[in-house]
């Protein structure tokens, strides 16, 4: 595509040294949804889809240095925020996003492996700083517990932490139903107009990376101009593939594209 033509995203996250996670994988699902990807790196981590071994922060005016290097020199139609890690980078991120960004946020507090991945005392910075601003915020349940303020073990406990999320000024949140016991996985979305809940099989393994290319595929289908529950509808069905395509797992999610080729 021209230049005149090109969607683009940028995604704000951490390397996942393993490919699985984080900003790899957000380009990966990029690219499989035809949108050119833009990245602010974060942090360094040393992982596989197993463990992290090791996180290493970026000092914040790198981060902030980044950001407006790509949206001085790029139109960019979606930004992503991922892993941000401290509260000096999520308030650097804050300060250098343009002023009316289409911004989805992926609160990521801690990995699989139970790493921290966001500072406790950054999370105040998350919901005043970022979320009042937020097109779409995509907390898992222990994400959607923090932010909410309350134990969510049900489907309508998800809703209710999906409308508390909406109070501090989010367009939308999509609280993902992975952790929830059930026979199906269902994931609710929360705006203004009220609950949408879409359902899927569950799958007997765990996956890598799950929630990133979630976030990420919302964000590119924002940035080719769906609203935000045609958005959330088709990112639900672009996981699920990647979920199944994993094939027994554990391991990384297997990413599709449209056409039905493996980008890994």
């Amino acid at each position: 595509m021209t230049g005149a033509q090109m969607i683009a995203a940028c995604s704000i996250a951490g390397s996942d040294s393993g490919g699985g996670a984080g900003i790899q994988a957000d380009l990966k699902t990029f690219t499989a949804l035809e949108v050119f990807g833009l990245t602010v790196i974060t942090a360094v981590t040393a992982q596989n889809t197993r463990e992290v071994r090791g996180t290493w922060m970026l000092p914040p005016e790198a981060v902030r240095a980044q950001v407006e290097a790509v949206a001085d020199g790029f139109s960019i139609r979606a930004w992503k925020t991922g892993m941000l890690g401290n509260g000096p980078n999520t308030r650097a991120v804050a300060e250098a996003l343009p002023d009316g960004a289409t911004l989805i946020i992926d609160p990521v507090m801690v990995s699989t492996s139970g790493h921290r991945l966001l500072a406790e005392d950054a999370v105040a910075d998350l919901m005043e700083l970022l979320i009042p601003r937020a097109e779409v915020v995509t907390p898992n349940l222990p994400e959607a517990e923090v932010l909410a303020g309350m134990r969510v073990a049900t489907l309508d406990d998800m809703a209710e932490a999906g409308r508390r999320i909406l109070d501090l000024g989010a367009g939308a949140v999509v609280v993902k139903g992975g952790h929830l016991a059930g026979g199906a996985a269902v994931d609710i979305l929360v705006d203004r107009d009220g609950v949408m809940r879409l359902s899927g099989k569950r799958y007997p393994y765990s996956v890598h990376g799950s929630g990133c290319c979630f976030s990420a595929a919302l964000t590119a289908h924002l940035a080719r101009g769906m609203d935000a529950r045609h958005a959330f509808a088709a990112a639900r069905e672009f996981i699920d593939t990647a979920i199944r395509e994993a094939a027994g797992g554990p391991g990384p999610v297997r990413i599709v594209n449209p056409g039905g080729m493996f980008l890994r």
